[in-house]
């Protein structure tokens, strides 16, 4: 009898040790320090999305865990060493910031670490030069996002706008796409640019908000983050009514408690709109397919998700969740093993290869990745310029889609 119990500990402990393998890890690399909204919109998008499947492919069990760089690119880059190290690690589901999958581009794509991207906008991120391309992106698009700024700009009657931009890899990006679509229209003339730093403080926007009205400009066109773009706008206040400017916002503000810190200035001192994906949870009635996404959100999260009746860093939450969407779809079309490397390479390629409409948030995504070139550098980017909108903010601080790109590519 004691020989019998003991053979089926081992079996127990045997069939336990096999079950604790069959784990798969996704590291969340994000700025949960400075921008935590974002980050937890991001998670929770994910998360609602595998739900969906009971949290698990292919009887692996899901687990994502959460990497706080902290807006440092060295601590992004040490959280990509620890997931090369993890055997159980599949992919990297990144955050806010493009400096670090920029500045370290070549050593993800030559560790063949898969990154998914949800908000990242830096156009560099998914142009690795090589068919080897390990980057796939759902989310803004810089090299798309400046013809809609640009347009908005027009359509508001802003032909001569100045451009207030980070002082990045992020922010120069957006300056070269930015002066191109502008010298479409207005081919010999010059597209002026005020460069502001991280920790940017009121004293020092004030100063560069004065100077920038001096250049007599008809709007500002701003790429920032939350923090900064909060002092611009209370800087933007002070001015006299008469000569403040409009801003036209890249979706960087959305990310943190921007409109905690100046919502009171927008009700009434400051005209801003803010570039977004073309879906909004605010953008009333929801269809079924969006209601059910928001009510399983609120089941799974009911103390963090629409707690004010609406979605904080919206976007982080609607391409958290569409990506998963598109991860889930390429797993159907593999068969996983117990060799993570391969994994990898298999979810890549089906990745590049998606043969079934994925109904997403913002679209059904048919194809949305191909295998990259040169010919095609948007390959690894599933959302085009005609999925990117205008939003402004309600009193209530959630964001309603006001305006959709009509041009084309």
């Amino acid at each position: 009898m004691k020989i019998l119990l003991l053979f089926f500990c081992l079996l127990s402990s045997v069939c336990l040790a096999a079950n604790s393998k069959l784990v798969f890890r996704i590291y969340h690399d994000a700025d949960y320090s400075n921008l935590n909204e974002s980050a937890e919109a991001i998670k929770m998008g994910f998360l609602t999305a595998f739900d969906e499947v009971d949290n698990q492919i292919q009887g692996f069990k899901i687990e994502l865990v959460s990497k706080d760089h902290r807006g440092n690119s060295n601590r992004s880059l040490l959280h990509f060493k620890q997931f090369l190290k993890d055997p159980d690690a599949l992919l990297v589901l990144g955050g806010v910031h493009s400096p670090p999958y920029i500045k370290f581009r070549q050593f993800i794509n030559e560790n063949k670490a898969l990154l998914l991207v949800p908000w990242a906008a830096g156009g560099p991120i998914t142009r690795y030069p090589s068919k080897d391309n390990w980057v796939f992106r759902l989310s803004v698009d810089d090299t798309k996002a400046g013809k809609v700024l640009i347009n908005y700009a027009n359509q508001q009657g802003c032909v001569a706008p100045h451009l207030l931009l980070e002082d990045t890899a992020w922010g120069r990006s957006n300056y070269d796409t930015l002066l191109r679509e502008y010298k479409k229209a207005k081919p010999n003339s010059a597209l002026p640019v005020s460069w502001f730093n991280w920790a940017t403080r009121e004293s020092e926007a004030r100063i560069i908000i004065r100077n920038i009205i001096e250049s007599e400009p008809q709007c500002i066109i701003f790429v920032g983050n939350a923090i900064e773009g909060a002092e611009f706008v209370k800087a933007m206040a002070s001015i006299d009514e008469v000569e403040r400017l409009p801003i036209i916002s890249h979706w960087g503000v959305t990310a943190g408690n921007f409109f905690d810190v100046i919502g009171d200035k927008l009700s009434a001192d400051v005209s801003l709109a803010v570039l977004q994906s073309c879906f909004s949870f605010e953008n009333k009635p929801l269809d079924e397919f969006s209601a059910r996404v928001f009510n399983r959100a609120r089941r799974l999260f009911p103390t963090q998700f629409a707690t004010h009746g609406f979605v904080q860093a919206a976007p982080g939450f609607i391409h958290g969740y569409d990506i998963a969407k598109l991860l889930i779809a390429a797993a159907k079309q593999i068969k996983l093993t117990e060799s993570v490397a391969t994994n990898r390479a298999l979810l890549k390629s089906a990745l590049e290869d998606l043969q079934s409409p994925v109904n997403g948030l913002i679209k059904t995504y048919q194809r949305p990745f191909r295998v990259w070139s040169e010919k095609n550098d948007s390959a690894h980017e599933a959302l085009t310029v005609q999925d990117l909108c205008m939003g402004q903010y309600q009193s209530n601080g959630s964001i309603k889609l006001v305006y959709s790109y009509s041009g084309s590519n």
